[in-house]
């Protein structure tokens, strides 16, 4: 048996969250160009030099206790972390990327998004950052679950 490209990216977007040390919400993503070649890989943590064992992973509390003021989410990792031209890219993750990521994706001239989770879709920032994707014409698609494939333990 092999798995479609489709599986085969968003399994390097997941295996990337693995990488993440988030409690709660590990994401990865994994940017591909049109010919099917990898060029950008990130998940959410702390920037370069700030230890995840000293700034906060929490979620409530205020704005400075919280993991919210520190963290980099995946998809602005990966864009940090890409190799080439994004323009026309796509970008798989495995959560439906917020407002900030989608100035970002934008910006970097990705065209598609593919993604498997959208739990905050009724949340402001994540409908924000479809009304800004559709006026940009980034498309969008939920990918279904993929094969169990990944569960190792």
């Amino acid at each position: 048996m092999h798995i479609s490209w489709n599986e085969y990216f968003m399994g390097v977007a997941l295996l990337s969250a693995k990488r993440s040390k988030d409690p709660n919400t590990q994401v990865g993503a994994c940017i591909i160009n049109q010919d099917k070649r990898i060029i950008g890989i990130g998940y959410n943590g702390f920037p370069m030099g700030c230890s995840d064992d000293v700034f906060p992973w929490k979620r409530e509390g205020s704005t400075l206790d919280t993991k919210y003021a520190y963290v980099v989410h995946a998809e602005a990792n990966a864009i940090l972390n890409s190799s080439a031209s994004l323009k026309g890219a796509t970008l798989y993750v495995s959560l439906f990327p917020c407002n900030e990521c989608a100035k970002l994706i934008i910006q970097s001239g990705i065209s598609h998004i593919i993604y498997m989770n959208d739990k905050y879709r009724s949340q402001d920032s994540t409908i924000a950052s479809r009304k800004m994707l559709d006026a940009a014409g980034v498309t969008y698609e939920k990918m279904e679950e993929i094969e169990v494939f990944l569960n190792v333990k």
